[in-house]
């Protein structure tokens, strides 16, 4: 784990096989009421993704796509999903900011059922009036080279976004 002054942005992943809350954490930390855990207290179970849904143009090579959200529905959390946003229905995308709309984040068992569940809620996003990097997500977590996990930090640059191929996303 990368250590720094403020809370990694994947640290969603982190809590959702651990069960630690690290928000909390961090603050009880920076108000000197943290009790450290005993590391033997601490375990991972299952496996979980993050996906982070951007309003963005992947085949623009990922530039940003403002815009109002005219539709905006995110399926709904249980305990295998969770979704972090500060976005709604109306609210609008600007050039002048980051355009991340939420981070969706499941697990499971297994890798292959944390990806299944990934598929499944990426398939619940209604979201109209940006372009988003969705179809793109889901076309990542379709293909063979991600599934197999043989992808490398060239992944996207060498298995680019093609629409035709997230056709059937």
């Amino acid at each position: 784990l990368e250590m720094n002054t403020r809370i990694q942005v994947e640290h969603g992943v982190s809590e959702m096989i651990t069960g630690a809350d690290l928000v909390a954490a961090q603050i009880a930390l920076a108000s000197g009421n943290f009790a450290p855990p005993e590391q033997s207290g601490i375990s991972a179970s299952g496996h979980a993704i993050e996906c982070r849904l951007y309003a963005e143009r992947p085949e623009k090579n990922f530039l940003p796509s403002p815009g109002e959200l005219t539709r905006f529905e995110l399926p709904r959390e249980d305990g295998n999903l969770r979704i972090d946003t500060g976005l709604r229905n109306g609210d609008r995308i600007t050039p002048y900011y980051d355009p991340m709309i939420a981070k969706v984040i499941t697990r499971g068992k297994t890798r292959d059922d944390a990806i299944e569940r990934m598929l499944g809620a990426l398939g619940e996003v209604g979201i109209e009036g940006v372009s988003t990097n969705l179809a793109f997500l889901r076309q990542v977590l379709r293909d063979r080279v991600f599934r197999e996990d043989l992808a490398t930090t060239r992944y996207v640059e060498e298995e680019s976004y093609r629409p035709e191929k997230a056709g059937a996303a």
